[in-house]
């Protein structure tokens, strides 16, 4: 055991946060420098309204934050004290942004921090596995609602889905990811909620194929894994869902009200629709959960540059889009570089 975590720490050691910065860095220079518009610039004035703006996005990071906080405590049943759930947060939140999403982000470490800080495995398993779960279904269902509310036109402005290679490249993934989380997170709650050694009979099956027997191990290890909350979330009474779903809520919301801050803070004359940015941060995070790259670094930088072109002066949005990562991403990677290394002398070594 000792061998596997000491893996899992290397994949997530603060060296390696050299990678996203530069991939992010490296695209937003890039976006800046083939849409550099000097006029564009000089019209930005920094009034008491901007100011304000900002400050309400750094105060969303912070709600964001807290929400986090008071799930992981309630999920753990206050086993946490607020310092600690403030530790695990961020942990958790830089093993996000160093692991691609598309093979299950920090949910491994995320693991071994709560098993670490002396939650049992099994209610460590259960805490992971129920907010991986949440988070699924809070995007499985405001995708479809805010694309129904919005229109298609509208949430996929800025990218001619009906006549560029990209847009519909952008819009099909869309589609995808959602059934993809749809198919998921169903299996899943089936699995937590109804009949874990079904779904653990269909795993094993599954990844009996030949072509996926390699992964056989480690989906054993999650099906047992399914086995171990699924028998936790049976003793769980109603205000456990409730602040559980509520804070997931809010999270999310404090989350996507990042960007509208800031484009509020910096639009000029233009229009703004604040239901249609939000569901465009949702088309953002589906193409994250398909990038290959750590915390979907690059790919999210040029999908900030493109999609809200319609609500941000030309020539603005790749630095408004390094302004947005600055404020909901590099920080994370920032202070877990920090916290990390004394974080494992004291519960690892």
């Amino acid at each position: 055991m000792q061998e596997q975590n000491n893996d899992v720490l290397k994949k997530f050691s603060s060296s390696k946060i050299v990678y996203p910065i530069l991939i992010g860095l490296g695209v937003a220079a890039f976006l800046f420098y083939r849409g550099f518009n000097a006029e564009a610039f000089s019209k930005i004035e920094w009034t008491w309204s901007a100011t304000n703006w900002l400050i309400l996005a750094v105060v969303s990071v912070v709600i964001r934050d807290l929400a986090y906080m008071i799930r992981i405590r309630v999920l753990t049943e206050n086993h946490l004290s607020w310092y600690r759930s403030f530790i695990v947060i961020m942990l958790w939140e830089f093993s996000s942004a160093l692991a691609p999403t598309l093979i299950g982000g920090g949910f491994v470490f995320a693991i071994l921090i709560l098993s670490r800080e002396g939650v049992n495995m099994g209610k460590s398993i259960t805490t992971i596995t129920v907010s991986n779960f949440l988070d699924g279904i809070f995007l499985a269902i405001m995708a479809p609602l805010i694309y129904f509310i919005v229109s298609k036109h509208e949430l996929f402005s800025g990218l001619q889905v009906d006549s560029s290679l990209l847009g519909s490249s952008v819009y099909y993934t869309f589609w995808v990811v959602f059934w993809g989380i749809i198919i998921l997170k169903s299996f899943i709650g089936y699995a937590l909620f109804f009949n874990p050694f079904i779904a653990k009979k269909v795993i094993l099956g599954i990844f009996s194929l030949k072509i996926l027997s390699r992964f056989k191990e480690g989906a054993a290890e999650t099906a047992e894994q399914l086995i171990i909350s699924s028998k936790e979330l049976r003793t769980k009474k109603s205000g456990y869902w409730i602040w559980s779903i509520v804070t997931t809520f809010i999270t999310w919301t404090a989350r996507f009200s990042i960007v509208n801050c800031i484009i509020h803070a910096f639009h000029g004359a233009a229009p703004l629709n604040d239901l249609a940015m939000y569901g465009k941060q949702i088309v953002i995070q589906f193409i994250g959960f398909a990038s290959p790259t750590p915390g979907a670094s690059g790919v999210s930088e040029a999908m900030f540059e493109t999609i809200f072109s319609d609500y941000i002066m030309p020539g603005l949005s790749a630095t408004l889009g390094l302004l947005w990562r600055l404020i909901s991403y590099y920080p994370y990677l920032i202070i877990g570089a920090i916290i990390l290394p004394r974080w494992i002398k004291e519960k690892v070594l």
